[in-house]
């Protein structure tokens, strides 16, 4: 295949490796991976960035012989899914962790916290949560546990969804075949990963900001 990228971790979590492995089951295995990163906890480590933009490379370039509109609506729907699971394990496991008083690590401050955290910053979190790795995987608990208003979660994960999984597909593909991208992917999918934690870097930039002039007048 055509993509080579050992710098991004072990072999077998390679986009090309994990892609070349599933043959022609290679959309379907990645819509599986985008389900598991984003609805389990165990798919924390799972390359989401740089496999959607994988996808889309190896569609444009004839690798994976789908079209590339069901491919971004397949793994948008995957997305969007995960995040629903996401919460619901959040809802459901929430109360039970929490439950204890006197545990060390899990209070109940902390859900309080978290419900007043996306009370503030709900909408933007869970769409820029989806540009960051591991990030994107716990925040969709975490909403559940605080019990983010459910319509509303359900909005913003949508938006999130399609922001995502069709934007970077759809970068993937418009830049496989260019030659420079294609003789440097690896490069490319690090500089993804990096790139994706810029919005939240300006958010909490900009928070910062706030409480400074808060605390000035």
């Amino acid at each position: 295949m055509l993509v080579q990228s050992l710098a991004l971790g072990p072999s077998w979590l390679n986009p090309d490796t994990l892609l070349d492995a599933l043959g022609t089951w290679a959309l379907w295995g990645a819509t599986a991976i985008v389900f598991a990163e984003c609805g389990l906890l165990i798919g924390f480590f799972l390359p989401g960035d740089s496999l959607l933009f994988t996808v889309g490379m190896l569609i444009s370039t004839g690798v994976i012989h789908h079209s590339l509109w069901l491919a971004c609506l397949v793994l948008t729907v995957a997305a969007f899914v995960g995040n629903v699971v996401g919460y619901q394990i959040g809802v459901v496991t929430g109360p039970a962790i929490f439950r204890k008083p006197d545990s060390r690590l899990f209070r109940r401050e902390y859900v309080d916290k978290t419900t007043e955290f996306f009370d503030k910053y709900g909408n933007r979190a869970i769409v820029l949560a989806r540009f960051v790795p591991i990030v994107r995987t716990f925040i969709t608990v975490m909403a559940g546990v605080g019990r983010m208003d459910r319509r509303r979660y359900f909005l913003y994960s949508g938006i999130g969804a399609v922001l995502w999984a069709t934007g970077v597909t759809l970068l993937g593909a418009a830049l496989g075949q260019v030659e420079f991208v294609r003789a440097n992917i690896e490069v490319i999918l690090l500089a993804i990963v990096a790139v994706s934690v810029i919005p939240i870097a300006i958010e909490f930039l900009r928070e910062r900001a706030k409480i400074r002039r808060a605390s000035t007048t």
